[in-house]
Parts: structure tokens; C-alpha cells; sequence
């Protein structure tokens, strides 16, 4: 059975909502990556006694726990007093972690506050967690059953403590055996309609699925058993694939990775030697600000609300002509100026005229001219502008990735 294991956040700005607490998400996948069950998710603001209460509680039902911020040099930054306090280990002063914090400064030609000495302060019998990248050292300890490990709260100090320090002693301290995780990343379907479309594919008990919707892609989730024979869940990962099929752009498990929508047309156009040129209306230039790793195969971006400015730009006309004959007369005059293999225009209309923005909602006319001719797509957006933005780019760079996935 795997260890289980808990995530604690500690700070006010976390508890009423100033900060989105990033760092429990990070971990939690980390973890569970690494063969933890994580339990649960706990934060607290800046308050000794909950502190301590917390501390005591989590010694007794997990089998570790990582805590995150609070170690700052600041009067809020409770997490060492809190531990000792609970756990009865005096605060001791560390040398080392003393000087490495006046390192620190010195290194950058600053003076050090005295506030700072603070940090340098930790419970009797704890294991310093060097800091390199930030002034405030972790530590980890036992108590009762459970193993913590205290990081800073700054999230680029916390991943690199995590990853040159705590995966090390988490795989040397526990006997881990890591799931078989795979994620099915789409793009232009609903959450509801990847439910309807494998409601009827029976999966074992022991195998648990899940879906995650965020703002650029829905994540279908398969989590089976160490043991659980790769043959078997290859066989259910295929149904899922053959019912959803282009709307998958990529599949992430231990032989595969796979980030985001972007980063796998970025793949594919290097790996395809391809280049592009971009023409934008209400993506605003969010298109290539989301391909900002494109810098060798995007040759140009053009961003313009209004598509007579690409008609003037590439000496074209196109008065009264309806969506896709505009594309078409832009995508060939572009593609053929640029030297660019691929053209991908998106034009678009408002469907209704109304006083707030927000509750307007728009036709997006896709094109992309490649050498085996054109295609297109059309969708109707709504929401706020904010999210027509983003799903315009999404949806014209999703039609790079169909071509590209079905001409490689």
C-alpha cells in the first residue's frame, strides 16, 4: 500500500484568496507521480495556534506531509515557531544556514536585514534543506508517524528543493511503487461530451478515470495500479481514442510527454521542417505570443482587427467578399510573400450587437493554406472577451495541429 501524504500551505494571502496556492497543485502531481496517495489538502493563515493544532493532527494520521511557506523573515512567518511549539523542539540558531542567507545577499552587493538572522532559526533535531536559490532554508523532521518536509512558499525556491533535494530522501525513506498514470489531452470538445462519448466503455474498478477542464484543454485521466498489466490499460486507452479521435492532440503517460497545445504543434512543425506565417484578428497576437517557442518556423505574425488592413498590407482586394473568399484572397497572398509553407488566417464576425462586450458573441472563420490546398473551420464563441480571445487562438492553431498530425 502506498504511503500517504499531505500538503499543507501556510499564509493568510492563501486562505482569503489574494494568492492561488500553485505550489499544493505542483506537489500533489509530483507526488502522486512519485507513488504517494496524497490524502488531502490543508491551509492555514497566519495563526500560531491553528498552526500547532494542525502540525499535531497531521503527525498522527499521515505518513508525511509537506508544508510549504511561512519560513520568510517576516513577524507572519510562523512555520518554525509552530513546529517547535508542537512538536517541543527548541529553536536552535544554525551556522550554516546563517551564513549561507549572508551569502546570499553578499553575492548580490546587498546589506542584509537584521530581520533576516530569523531565518537561520531552526528546530532542535531537524535536517537543514540548503536553499541556493532563495534566503529561507527548508527542513524536515519526524514526528510520531509522519515525516514532514518544511519549503519555502516561493514557488520557483519550492520546486528546486523538491527536485535536488526531497525526491532523493522520499525515494531512500519510503518504498514507492507509482501508479500508471495516461492523460488524454483534447481541444474542441466538451467535458460532458467525452463523458457521452465513453459512457458505455465498461473500466474495471480498480482502474479510476477522471476529467480536468482548464482554459486551454480537458484532460481525460486513466490511474490503474503499478501491477496493473500495460496491455490491458493500452487496450482500454485505444477505445478512448478511437471514440474521441482528432480532438486528442496528445497522450501523456511515463513513455510520453506531453504539455499543452502550443508545445506539441512547436514539435510537429520542427519535426515536419515547416514554416508558417500567422494572420490574427480577434486572437489580438495571442497565437503567437502562445508559439513564443516558435522562433524558427513562425516567419511572420500579422495582427488587425479589421481584415482591410491585411488586404492594403498584401496588396489584395476584398470588398464584399463574405469570410472564407477574404481567407482564401489573404492566406494566398501571405503564404506567397512570406515564402512560408503554411498560411493560418482567422477572420471573424459579431453575431449580435450589444452594449457590453462580455455578452456579444462571435463567428470565427479558421483557414489554413498549405500546399495540399485549404482548409477551414468555423465556431461560435461566447463569453467574456477575455475567453472569446483565448479560444479564437486555440481553436485556428487547432487547425495547424489536425493538418500537421494527419500529414506527418
Amino acid at each position: 500500500m502506498n504511503p500517504t501524504l499531505e500538503i499543507f500551505s501556510q499564509g493568510e494571502e492563501i486562505v482569503t484568496g489574494q494568492t492561488v496556492d500553485t505550489n499544493a497543485a505542483w506537489l500533489s502531481q509530483a507526488c502522486v507521480n512519485m507513488g504517494f496517495t496524497v490524502s488531502r489538502h490543508t491551509a492555514v493563515g497566519d495563526r500560531l495556534d491553528e498552526l500547532i493544532t494542525l502540525l499535531k493532527e497531521i503527525s498522527s494520521r499521515a505518513d508525511c506531509c509537506i508544508c510549504t511557506g511561512g519560513l520568510g523573515p517576516t513577524s507572519d512567518d510562523l512555520t518554525a515557531q509552530a513546529v517547535s511549539l508542537a512538536f517541543s523542539m527548541p529553536l536552535q540558531f544554525d551556522t550554516i544556514a546563517f551564513e549561507q542567507i549572508a551569502g546570499f545577499f553578499k553575492n548580490r552587493s546587498r546589506t542584509m536585514p537584521e530581520s533576516n538572522r530569523k531565518q537561520a532559526y531552526l528546530p532542535s533535531g531537524a535536517l537543514r534543506i540548503d536553499n541556493q536559490w532563495g534566503t529561507a532554508p527548508g527542513f524536515t523532521l519526524q514526528y510520531n508517524r509522519c515525516r514532514f518536509v518544511f519549503l519555502p512558499g516561493v514557488p520557483f525556491e519550492m520546486q528546486h528543493l523538491f527536485n535536488e533535494f526531497v525526491k532523493c530522501f522520499f525515494e531512500r525513506h519510503y518504498a514507492l511503487n507509482p501508479k500508471q498514470l495516461v492523460t488524454l489531452k483534447t481541444i474542441g470538445i466538451g467535458e460532458s461530451d467525452i463523458q457521452t462519448a465513453i459512457a458505455d466503455i465498461t473500466i474495471p474498478q480498480e482502474i479510476q478515470l477522471g476529467f480536468r477542464a482548464g482554459p486551454d484543454h480537458i484532460e481525460t485521466k486513466l490511474l490503474a495500479p503499478a501491477q496493473y498489466p500495460r496491455q490491458k490499460l493500452d487496450l482500454y486507452i485505444d477505445t478512448i481514442k478511437s471514440r474521441l479521435g482528432d480532438f486528442i492532440f496528445g497522450i501523456a503517460d511515463d513513455r510520453n510527454h506531453c504539455d499543452d497545445l502550443p508545445s506539441t504543434i512547436d514539435k510537429m512543425m520542427r519535426d515536419q521542417q515547416r514554416t508558417a506565417i500567422f494572420i490574427e484578428t480577434i486572437s489580438q497576437g495571442l497565437m503567437a505570443a502562445k508559439c513564443a517557442i516558435a522562433n524558427e518556423w513562425l516567419l511572420e505574425t500579422h495582427y488587425q482587427r479589421n481584415p482591410a488592413h491585411f488586404a492594403d498590407r498584401f496588396s489584395v482586394a476584398i470588398d464584399d467578399m463574405d469570410l472564407p473568399s477574404q481567407a482564401k484572397i489573404i492566406a494566398n497572398a501571405a503564404k506567397d510573400q512570406s515564402g512560408a509553407d503554411l498560411a493560418l488566417i482567422q477572420l471573424y464576425r459579431e453575431n449580435n450587437a450589444t452594449d457590453n462586450p462580455d455578452d456579444r458573441t462571435i463567428t470565427i472563420y479558421n483557414a489554413l493554406l498549405s500546399p495540399e490546398g485549404l482548409r477551414h473551420s468555423t465556431h461560435t464563441i461566447g463569453g467574456s472577451v477575455k475567453r472569446k480571445q483565448n479560444q479564437a487562438a486555440l481553436l485556428a492553431l487547432d487547425l495547424l495541429r489536425r493538418y500537421l498530425q494527419n500529414t506527418n
